[in-house]
Formats: C-alpha cells, structure tokens, sequence
C-alpha cells in the first residue's frame, strides 16, 4: 500500500493466527469485506520477531529456569530467545502460533467451567453443554476426530485423558500450519494485509465505539483502517498490550476502566516428574503411547495420559491437572551424531562416527521417510502409507512427527506434568517505560506461581506413582522435588498465555462480556486464549477455536443486522 493510505472494511480483525484466520474465514461472506492485518509476513523475519521484546519481572529469572525454558522453547520458534522473550512463545507471522506449536489438542472437562470454591475467580459466564456444539466444529478445522478412544485407565484418582494431535491437510508427515491451509483453500471476500504492525486502537469521541486502527510497516508506511467492527485476536499478551496503549480518549486504556485488562494473566504450569528407564519403555508404551483411530476415511493420533478426577480435585483442594509421557533421545543418537560431522562441530570425530555405523538403521529409516515427504511423491501414496502406519503403528508415526521425519535412537522415557494455574489479579500484563520501533510501550510481565499450583503438581506426583505401582506397571524414579517437598521445584511457562482480558458478565470483573465484546464499546471484540476465566489443563487451542467459532456466528448476526438497517 502507498503510505498514508485510507483502507476501509466491514470487519478489520487483528491477528492472523488460527484464531483471527477462523474467524476471517467464517465471516467472508458474499457482498463482504473481511481484513485480516498481520503484524509480520508470510514467514517469520528478525525485524518482526525482535517486536516480540517483552520486559519481565516475575516468575521465570532463575538461572535453572532460563535453562529449562531455553531447552524446551528453543528449538520451537525460529527466531525465539530468551532474551527478546522472557516469557511465552510468539510467531508474528501468517498463520501465527502455528508456525511454532506442536499440534497437540483436547477439549475442557466439564469441571473446568464450573466456579469452584477453592479456586479463586473462578467459573465462566457459559457452561459445558453450550461450548459443545463449537467445539465439533472447532474439531474439523482442526482436522481432528469428535471420537476418542476407550478409557484405559482409573486407580487412585487419576483417568484417562488422551491428546489428539491436528495433522496438516497439506503436508501429510507435518501437523497443520494455519497459514499454508488457508493460502491452499484461497477464501473469497477475505483480504489480508502484511507488515501492518498495529500502533494504536481508535474510538469515537465519546469511547463507546471503535472507529479505526492505524498501522506501520518495518519500512515505516503507514495506513489507517476504517471499519464497521473490530475483533483483537493478537494473543494473551498483545490483546492486552493494544488495549491499554490506546489510551487516547480512554485514559486507563479502552475496556479498562475498573482496572482488570492485563489481570489474571495464566500460562499452564509444568514440571518433570520422573524418568523410566531403557528397558521399561516397551511396557509402558504399549499403555501410554500414541494409538490410532480411524475416522471417516482418515486416521488419527492419540497420545494416552493420566488426569486427575474431578471427585480428587474436590477432596484435596487442588486444581485440575495430568501427567504425560516423552521420549529422551540417547546421547549417542546417530542423527545427531551425523549433524554433527557434517557441520564439522565434532568434539569426538570416532565416536559420532561409531554412533553413525552402529545407527545404520536409524538413518536408512530417516531417508525413507524424506522420500515420503518429497512432493513427487503422490498424495494418494502418501496417505494410504501414513494412515495405515497410524493405525499399525501409532508409536512410530508419532515419533517421525515430533522428528519432522527423522527417528533418533532414544534412551528413556520421562513423565511430565501439567498443571491449571489459578486466576489471580496480582498476575499481570501492564505497559513499560521502554518502546519497540514504533513508539508503542513494550508489554511488562509480571507472571506469578502461588501455592495452589506447587501443591497440585506435588499431588498428581504422588497419585501416579502409587497408581502405577498399583497396576503393576513400572514406577519412575521420581525427580528430587517430589521427595523434599518442593524446594528444587523448576516452574517454566508452556508458552500458552492466557486470561489478561477475561470474560464476564459483570464489567468490573471482567474485560470482554460473554459475547466476547468489550464492554462499553459497541463493535470492538476481543478473540483467543486472553478472554478464558480459567485456563483448565488442556492445551488451548480447540477450546480457543471453538469460542472462535462462537463469536463469528455472533458477528454474523451483527453484520447482517447491520446491512438490514443501513439499507433500510
């Protein structure tokens, strides 16, 4: 666009992540004019990545914690450091969070609803029943099954509860990608602007309705976009963050006048909680490894864990929660060993040599699966193999996913927890001194752990090691924090920020009201993880695409009604 541009739509959504695209997509109907605006471009870039600095000054400073965060977010983002983001994971690029996640996905328990007593805040404005019906649709997006598979285990408090993961329409060994879905499917009626980095949110003089957003380049271009209705789906940090630097007419920032935009930020909490051995992943593997389900003609893939039931979240006053299991790579892994040697960054030339030999195996396996990705290889190939591998074999095809197609030698198995976090105002996002290039304040962070969340994580520890003994299945041996109560305890964010502009019916509890929309403010929306009242244990995103969903059969209304009054 030519600078100072004037651009103009019937709906402007902020955000192009599976949120902001699934709404986009959703609303684009014929006679409509949907823009999507996206801070970065199609891929990631150092310019729009560095835009992700945040300033942090609660949980995450100690050096073990940094350790942790680096080793498990690292590999993940492809231009992420723990410098520029101290906390949480973010991808300014088409198709967002997506470019970095891991696919893993699963619905709310019905529990994860209800306003518990000795959860503080909690409950939200809808329940259970109500969300269902979005989330089947939420479901199909997301390539996934509504079928789940039988429960397999119940002793000591602690069910089944499996994770499904979203697997690319495009690419058959690789999960989805929302940016490559919906450049392969080409929507009518919906527009997407890149490089447009937003600055600020404007109201009407009297701040009860939106009028228009601005936005720059990196290059330094500016435009200013008009619309009839606005929906914020940038992420728990950035939707806060916007919201409170459009501050103009708003003196506290729109939506903020009884303080709560940036409260109640949550990420889910996790922790290692043991490791087996080589010579028991065989056993355990066949219990809680990945299976496979076939479903209308495509297969997917389940990974089996333990969650704790509601009746023991009632009796001993802690928040919901799960264990899951994870491979450890060998430390004489051939693939590593052969990166190694080509990259000629060999400390020991003769032993990465030995572990390529003794690793033949390994890699012949690794180039055949090359093969299958290799786009001349037809599609109708690809998945008769792949679906029927999931279905045979849904360890091995989990381990290529989770490899990108390259299967490592691995020597243990490590049982890991996740954990809620409760709703607690004192965590929060508010504004810094410091600015990014364009003058915007940067988001402060200010995440906090409390007790609840410690005494959950010590608890499901406990449980699923007396559950496992009890069945008769190998134990783990249990890291040191579960035996000393906690004192190493080593916390990291799982990079699903959640909460800074919760939902309620009351405007003093809350940022957005049940319909997602800000209050007092006509036509501005806000979408994503930010508007949950509780964060549950599961992964966010179905439940994240379901409320999605939701809103864009709100916003359908709108904009119909809208048209009918305008024309009359």
């Amino acid at each position: 666009m030519d600078d100072n541009s004037i651009i103009t739509a019937d709906m402007v959504i902020v955000g192009a992540g599976p949120t902001g695209l699934t709404i986009a997509e959703q609303c684009s109907g014929p006679g409509r004019k949907v823009l999507v605006v996206e801070s970065g471009e199609e891929l990631e870039t150092p310019e729009h990545s560095a835009l992700n600095e945040v300033e942090n000054i609660g949980e995450l400073q100690t050096e073990a914690q940094i350790r942790k965060r680096t080793e498990f977010h690292g590999s993940q983002a492809r231009f992420w450091s723990p410098e520029v983001q101290p906390f949480g994971v973010r991808c300014r690029a088409f198709g967002g969070a997506t470019h970095a996640w891991a696919g893993k996905s699963a619905p709310f328990d019905e529990l994860d609803f209800m306003a518990r007593s000795w959860v503080p805040h909690s409950g939200w404005p809808i329940d259970h029943r109500h969300i269902t019906p979005y989330l089947l649709r939420a479901m199909d997006v997301l390539n996934l099954s509504p079928k789940q598979p039988p429960g397999r285990f119940d002793k000591e408090g602690l069910h089944s509860f499996y994770w499904q993961f979203a697997r690319s329409r495009i690419d058959r060994l690789d999960i989805m990608r929302f940016g490559q879905e919906v450049l392969a499917r080409r929507p009518a009626n919906m527009h997407v602007l890149l490089d447009a980095t937003v600055r600020c949110v404007g109201l009407n003089g009297e701040g009860s309705k939106f009028s228009h957003i601005d936005v720059v380049s990196v290059s330094g271009k500016c435009a200013r976009i008009n619309a009839t209705f606005c929906v914020l789906a940038s992420g728990g940090i950035e939707n806060a963050r916007l919201l409170l630097a459009s501050n103009d007419v708003c003196s506290k920032g729109i939506g903020n006048h009884f303080d709560v935009v940036g409260r109640y930020l949550m990420d889910h909490v996790a922790a290692r909680v043991g490791r087996f051995q080589t010579d028991q992943i065989a056993e355990l593997t066949k219990l809680f490894g990945f299976y496979g389900l076939h479903h209308e003609n495509r297969a997917h893939m389940f990974a089996h864990g333990l969650a704790l039931t509601p009746e023991v979240q009632e009796r001993d006053q802690i928040l919901n929660a799960a264990v899951f299991f994870s491979t450890e790579r060998a430390p004489d892994d051939p693939w590593v060993a052969l990166k190694k040697l080509l990259n000629s960054r060999s400390s020991n030339v003769g032993r990465d040599l030995l572990s390529v030999v003794s690793g033949s195996g390994f890699i012949a396996r690794g180039i055949g699966m090359k093969i299958l990705s290799d786009t001349r290889t037809p599609k109708i190939i690809k998945d008769l193999i792949v679906n029927g591998a999931i279905l045979i074999s849904p360890n091995l095809v989990a381990e290529e996913f989770q490899s990108r197609g390259l299967p490592h030698k691995l020597s243990g198995l490590r049982m890991e927890a996740i954990c809620e976090q409760a709703p607690d105002p004192s965590s929060r996002v508010t504004l810094s001194e410091r600015t990014d290039r364009f003058g915007v304040p940067l988001a402060k962070i200010d995440w906090r752990i409390g007790d609840l969340e410690r005494k959950t994580l010590l608890k499901i520890a406990e449980l699923s090691h007396s559950a496992l003994a009890r069945a008769e299945l190998p134990t783990p041996i249990l890291e040191s924090w579960t035996k000393d109560r906690q004192q190493d305890l080593v916390i990291i964010d799982m990079a699903h920020t959640l909460g800074t502009t919760r939902m309620a019916a009351d405007p003093k509890k809350a940022v957005v009201d049940p319909d997602c929309r800000v209050h007092g403010v006509d036509n501005l929306y806000v979408a994503g993880g930010s508007v949950f009242p509780t964060s549950g244990h599961a992964n966010p995103t179905l439940m994240i695409l379901a409320l999605a969903m939701r809103l864009a059969d709100h916003l359908n209304l709108k904009v119909a009604r809208n048209c009918a009054y305008q024309t009359s």
